[in-house]
């Protein structure tokens, strides 16, 4: 195994800073590889490259199992780091108990085979529906009970993340999108983040994979998907096409500089940013073990920096603190949010 940048979450608990995001291997989410045994190839290469830690979620349908039967083929098991998702039905949020909680904790910890889940990160997605606060009660409980080691939340505004916190300061995480056109993070939770020792895990931080050299210079194509439309919706609110096409193109300039690419300047420039602890990078149809170890290695410097924040001063930023414009109603961004994904029999 090669050694990456580690971060600790919590004492004795450390994760490679570049996860490995499984939810491209679910069939809702458009796929990926279909060979079990190429699944686990992918898994290996990542581990022998340093990169220890996997995201997966309980409405990531297969993931949970997938990662699972890998980590039995180990000899040591405990050399990864398997995060799940704790993630109620909309619609039945009212509804959740106890019993349901317990039922979902149980059959996380089935699927990946383990007694203690690494980490479960939990989301809710009405704060005005009451059981929020009783959720999070439920999962301490089964924390204390070693089902599980750590928790963490997903898609959390910083409001409801001090909440909960102030309750209880269990919380290590918070998974939230991040990147170059979404930089809603910067404006109150980040600062909140860095002075609570709570670590950002950011995501989308490709914006749907738009930051590519396959992008620039090209008009704002038709036909996208549904996770493409929704990054769509954030290069809108960031300045529209116009100002992105700009972004590329001084991406591209700096990526040629360092011998590298837009993807690669894109990544580690969240990685640079406070309060970030990791990014998560989708596993796709090959292996990313060497183009994430290039990322690890590289650098910007002070004008590769300045470059950006003077392009980032002209650049607008999405209204809200992370995720308010996707909780509400009637906007183009809650339309493309799917909210019930979980099986009715496990709710």
């Amino acid at each position: 195994m090669i050694d990456v940048l580690r971060v600790n979450l919590a004492p004795g608990y450390s994760i490679a800073n570049i996860i490995n995001g499984c939810w491209q291997l679910s069939p809702g989410h458009g796929g990926g590889p279909t060979s079990g045994r190429n699944i686990k190839n992918l898994f290996a290469q990542l581990v022998d490259h340093g990169f220890t830690t996997f995201d997966c979620a309980d409405i990531y349908t297969g993931t949970e199992e997938l990662l699972g039967e890998y980590r039995r083929s180990l000899s040591d098991a405990d050399q990864i780091q398997i995060h799940t998702k704790f993630v109620p039905n909309k619609q039945s949020l009212g509804q959740l108990n106890d019993r349901k909680i317990d039922a979902a904790i149980d059959l996380s910890r089935k699927k990946l085979g383990v007694d203690r889940l690494d980490m479960v990160q939990f989301h809710w997605w009405n704060y005005d529906v009451p059981g929020l606060e009783r959720m999070y009660e439920r999962l301490l409980f089964a924390q204390s009970n070693g089902k599980i080691h750590l928790l963490g939340v997903t898609n959390f505004n910083t409001r409801q993340l001090q909440i909960l916190t102030e309750r209880d300061a269990s919380i290590v995480s918070v998974q939230t999108q991040f990147s170059l056109v979404d930089r809603r993070p910067e404006q109150a939770l980040s600062p909140y983040c860095v002075k609570n020792a709570v670590g950002m895990l950011s995501y989308g931080v490709l914006a749907g994979g738009f930051f590519s050299e396959k992008y620039l210079g090209q008009a704002l194509p038709s036909g996208l998907n549904r996770s493409q439309q929704k990054y769509r919706l954030i290069i809108d609110d960031a300045g529209g096409w116009d100002n992105f096409q700009a972004l590329l193109a001084l991406l591209d300039d700096i990526a040629k500089k360092h011998h590298t690419n837009i993807q690669s300047i894109a990544i580690r420039w969240v990685l640079d940013q406070p309060g970030v602890a990791a990014i998560i990078l989708g596993i796709g149809s090959h292996s990313r073990a060497a183009e994430n170890q290039a990322i690890a290695a590289l650098h910007l410097d002070a004008d590769d920096r300045q470059r950006l924040n003077q392009h980032l001063a002209t650049q607008r930023c999405p209204d809200g603190d992370p995720y308010d414009l996707e909780r509400e109603p009637g906007t183009q961004h809650y339309s493309v949010i799917k909210t019930d994904l979980q099986d009715p029999a496990a709710q």
